[in-house]
């Protein structure tokens, strides 16, 4: 099961990563309004958690031997089918609820951001 959480973790967290980097480049490129650029990264970084509720609410019902998880899990460490689909189900929920939890902290920073630099601008 630790493997499995493992293996979850590092393909929620490379989905993650190329998310924040659009986001990223696209603050950069706002970032002559700095206001405008945490605006829209807290659009998007919102928008990136809502998608990650909605993937831990698939999760539940997706079949096991599709998910990508699956796919990077070593043979030996798959458990057997009859257990493969709670098992795989319950990591991979757990997995995007706790990205989301922290991306919802990261955009809540934004906005905070977002917000003072509209009373900086007055």
């Amino acid at each position: 099961m630790e493997m499995m959480r493992r293996v979850a973790f590092e393909t929620v967290l490379r989905a993650c990563g190329f998310a924040s980097l659009a986001i990223f480049c696209l603050m950069a490129g706002l970032s002559f309004n700095a206001r405008a650029a945490f605006q829209a990264g807290g659009i998007l970084t919102t928008l990136m958690a809502l998608v990650l509720i909605l993937k831990a609410r698939e999760a539940l019902t997706k079949d096991y031997r599709r998910t990508e998880m699956w796919l990077y899990l070593p043979k030996d460490f798959r458990p057997p089918e009859a257990y493969a689909q709670w098992a795989s189900s319950t990591v991979l929920r757990d997995t995007y609820l706790t990205f989301a939890m922290w991306t919802s902290a990261i955009a809540i920073v934004l906005w905070v951001l977002a917000l003072i630099f509209s009373f900086l601008a007055w």
